[in-house]
Parts: C-alpha cells; sequence; structure tokens
C-alpha cells in the first residue's frame, strides 16, 4: 500500500480513455466512467463491459498507439470480472498474435491482460502454449461469415501436455462474433483439456 502511495505521487494516475487525472484507484476519470456498460450477462465470452465509449477508446490505445502501459489498469478490470464470476483455472493462454504482427507492435496485449488474469485467479500463464500459424486480415474489415472463415485454422497447440486435461482460460481484449475465441478453444480441444472457457475485457452487444 505504501509503496503504491510514493508511485501515485512520483506518477499520478490517469484516465485509461483521455488521460485525465483520476482519483487512486480509478481506471477512468469520472467524466469517462459512466461511458462504461458491464456485461451482466454470464454467457460465452465472459467480459467486462461492452465495446464503446471510453472502454473502446481505451483498448484501441492499448492496441494501435503504442500504450502497453494501459495493461496494467485495464488488466485490474479484469481481475475485478474473475473475482466477480468466481472465476478458477488452472492455466491463463491469451489469444496469439503472428510472429510478423507481433514484431511490428512489440507487444502482444493480450497477453499483458492474461498476466493480471493469472496473477488474480492463481493459475499459471503459459504464453506459448498456443500459436498463430496465419497472419490474417484484421477482423475488424470482415463480416461475421468471413470471420469465421478467416480465423477457423490460425491457431494451433505448442504445449499440449500443459494444457490436458487443465481447466483453459483464454484471454482476448475484445470479442465481436467471437470467431477468434472459438477458433482458439478448438485448437486447444485437441490437448484433451478438462474445460476451455473465454474472457475478455470487452464485447459488442452481437457477441
Amino acid at each position: 500500500m505504501w509503496l503504491r502511495f510514493v508511485g501515485n505521487l512520483l506518477s499520478p494516475p490517469t484516465c485509461a480513455s483521455c488521460d485525465a487525472r483520476t482519483p487512486s484507484l480509478s481506471v477512468f476519470c469520472p467524466a469517462c466512467a459512466p461511458t462504461i456498460e458491464r456485461v451482466e450477462s454470464s454467457s460465452e465470452p465472459l467480459a467486462f463491459a461492452f465495446f464503446g465509449g471510453a472502454m473502446a477508446v481505451a483498448i484501441r490505445k492499448l492496441k494501435y498507439e503504442n500504450r502497453p502501459d494501459l495493461a496494467q489498469p485495464l488488466g485490474e478490470l479484469l481481475r475485478r470480472l474473475c473475482r466477480d464470476a468466481s472465476i478458477e483455472a488452472d492455466v491463463v493462454v491469451p489469444v496469439p498474435l503472428h510472429p510478423q504482427r507481433l514484431v511490428a507492435r512489440g507487444y502482444n496485449q493480450a497477453a499483458l491482460l492474461a498476466r493480471a488474469v493469472a496473477k488474480e485467479t492463481g493459475a499459471r500463464f503459459e504464453a506459448q502454449a498456443l500459436v498463430r500459424l496465419v497472419d490474417t486480415p484484421r477482423q475488424v474489415t470482415l463480416d461475421r461469415e468471413e470471420r469465421f472463415r478467416n480465423i477457423a485454422h490460425a491457431f494451433a497447440v505448442r504445449k499440449a501436455k500443459a494444457l490436458e486435461g487443465r481447466r483453459v482460460l483464454v484471454v482476448d481484449d475484445v470479442s465481436t462474433t467471437g470467431a477468434t475465441l472459438e477458433a482458439c478453444r478448438g485448437a486447444i480441444e485437441t490437448a484433451r483439456p478438462r474445460s476451455v472457457r473465454g474472457i475478455t475485457l470487452a464485447r459488442t452487444p452481437a457477441t
């Protein structure tokens, strides 16, 4: 607690969306927070909020504006979701980026978020258990059917023994149609896990 207090003095917390100063331990400022709409349903994938408002802005900044620092406050939201939903897992796996895209971006935002989930659940973090074989076009440019076709065979398991018989939690930042998480689930199921569940920061209302 003392270290966090000192850290806030040296680098005051700012809003994950607009970068305004925020109260201690707050992810969004008072102006942005009302735009966050929590997801109450427990259906798959489990998500903290709907994609829109300040959440959408924060996720875009994390992914496309070289803001890996936002993974820490946004990861706290996923930790809160895990607590609220009493999530239990043995292994946490991030949705992987293709190596070329990882080099271009410099980090995998899903992996940064997944570390927070692993810490909250006490599960083992397996960043390399799942790999992306195909550098598919960005899903945002495709319709629903195209998204499922685009991503269907893009993933493969690299470390089957780490997943076999385990409760696996797959972490991503956003789910729109659920195509990416479904493709990850299909790949992971070849390793015969005990269960596979998806969790994201946000999802669109149609997911």
